[in-house]
């Protein structure tokens, strides 16, 4: 059994049982209710994204007993837990999902039952956190008025919505409005209001609403990069994968050296990456290029004046009108990649949108955005910019040991040596693919021997800038006439071969 006060070894994890309530179990006083299912449990799973509005979770069991038929389990269950790592003193750092404290989760359905042998059967159980069914179960029809970020609260808030008893935290946005949500469902009706949010202190446009292991957020990705005044975030963790060290090995990475001994080995155990690799290296250009990252024109057609505008939304002229993950340097450099000495960023038309706004819709002069109505077209294309960089951009995928109180949002520091001959690299870090990411995703896997974590971080930018010279054209086009491809026009005969055939 782990000791609660402490780490017996990286990976260690205080689980104070897996009780499951069923009906049966209503009415009953709080300290007997519900039927500890621990040692049933083959593997426990809980799954947070900054892309995912509620969390979810999976429980494989192997089961002898026939708990399925016993209880019965049907599928409107509540499951109740508290996950942690010994030594944490913080209760914050916990995942609490027990009935008293926190939130207990609920399971909505049961797969893979299969017989493994004549007394044991195996099935998956699925959970998710109340605010998942209660989703599904209602629908907003409102009116809002004011900030976008108290319409959420609301939405979340209220008794008839999502009833939601979580913390949550939130980003102040600048822009007020006057909004009709339609007769939809909480989640969607939050992303529609996502879509208009303004950051109160900064030119970042778009939020981000998402469930973690600690409460639900609703704020913009640069306010994961920075604080409000604009400081870097510290990291929550540091991150290193060296696989040519051995335990023996000292270490001469940042932060491991102390009075020049030997880092403790739990300590660099949880801060070794045990496997990674990059989903992504970075921008795939064509896609980017396509989806509007790099260049986007807009075209807003004002309903009310019945006025038309062109805006022009260019990347790197933008790019320092918001903070980034790993400082303010592109991931992508503006020198010429065509003969007409064009930068990626000097291609509006790669993405053209049409949008429909207007004033006064609730006597206000006011566009889509709660601000000025001229400036809705930039502002969407760079929403859109903003949002493509950070999913299609870096993507690390890596296996660590489990740490309760890492959650998505939070900035973490990755460190990988550069890949040259050791002698050469001189222990470097990689300029552009180590360094700050915000962790996107992350899945918690507990089982009877250990608890780990498979997180995905990105970046939207690079620590170190691609080093360019302004004056770089596209040499294929110096080229004399005579190299290039020489037009041949002609017509066919009937017999389908041209002149040359």
């Amino acid at each position: 059994m782990p000791h609660a006060d402490h780490i017996q070894f990286a990976g260690d994890y205080n689980l104070d049982g897996i009780i499951l309530h069923n009906h049966q179990n209503e009415g009953l006083d709080p300290d007997d209710r519900g039927t500890d299912i621990t040692p049933l449990v083959a593997e426990m799973n809980l799954f947070e994204g900054i892309n995912k509005t509620s969390m979810t979770g999976s429980l494989v069991i192997t089961d002898s007993i026939n708990l399925i038929a016993k209880l019965p389990i049907q599928g409107t269950e509540r499951l109740s837990f508290k996950l942690s790592t010994p030594g944490s003193a913080d209760q914050g750092h916990n995942v609490d999902c027990s009935e008293k404290t926190g939130n207990p989760m609920h399971i909505y359905k049961l797969t893979n039952k299969q017989q493994i042998n004549e007394g044991t059967q195996t099935y998956t159980l699925h959970f998710c956190s109340r605010e998942f069914l209660r989703n599904i179960r209602t629908k907003v029809s409102e009116s809002f008025s004011g900030r976008i970020d108290q319409m959420v609260y609301k939405i979340l808030d209220d008794e008839n919505y999502l009833d939601s008893r979580q913390f949550f935290k939130y980003q102040k946005t600048r822009n007020q409005d006057t909004i009709t949500i339609p007769n939809i469902a909480p989640f969607k009706a939050i992303e529609m209001l996502s879509r208009k949010a303004l950051a109160d202190d900064s030119k970042s446009a778009g939020y981000l609403f998402y469930q973690t292991t600690k409460g639900f957020n609703f704020r913009s990705f640069e306010s994961m990069c920075v604080t409000s005044t604009g400081a870097p975030r510290k990291a929550k963790q540091e991150f290193n994968y060296m696989p040519s060290m051995n335990t023996d090995e000292k270490i001469t990475g940042r932060r491991h050296l102390k009075d020049n001994k030997i880092v403790d080995k739990i300590v660099k155990d949880y801060t070794s990456v045990e496997q990674y690799k990059f989903i992504n290296n970075f921008h795939d250009v064509a896609m980017n290029q396509a989806v509007g990252t790099y260049a986007h024109r807009v075209i807003t057609h004002n309903l009310f004046d019945k006025s038309y505008k062109i805006s022009d939304y260019h990347y790197h002229n933008y790019f320092d009108d918001t903070k980034h993950t790993d400082g303010n340097n592109p991931a992508i450099v503006d020198t010429p990649v065509d003969y007409d000495d064009k930068g990626v960023s000097d291609y509006p038309e790669s993405r053209v949108t049409v949008m429909a706004t207007t004033q006064y819709t609730h006597d206000e002069e006011t566009g889509a955005f709660g601000i000025d109505v001229g400036q809705d077209g930039i502002t969407e294309a760079a929403r859109i910019s903003q949002k493509n960089s950070v999913s299609a951009g870096t993507k690390l995928k890596m296996t660590i040991k489990g740490q309760s109180y890492l959650q998505v949002g939070d900035v973490i520091q990755f460190n990988i040596q550069s890949v040259e001959n050791k002698k050469d690299s001189e222990g470097k870090f990689d300029p552009h693919y180590s360094g700050r990411y915000i962790i996107e995703s992350m899945r918690h896997r507990v089982t009877t021997r250990e608890y780990i974590q498979v997180v995905e971080c990105a970046k939207d930018s690079v620590v170190t800038s691609y080093s360019t010279r302004k004056l770089d054209t596209f040499e294929g086009h110096l080229l004399p006439r005579e190299y290039s491809v020489k037009k041949d026009i002609s017509e066919f005969d009937d017999t389908g071969r041209g002149p040359h055939s």
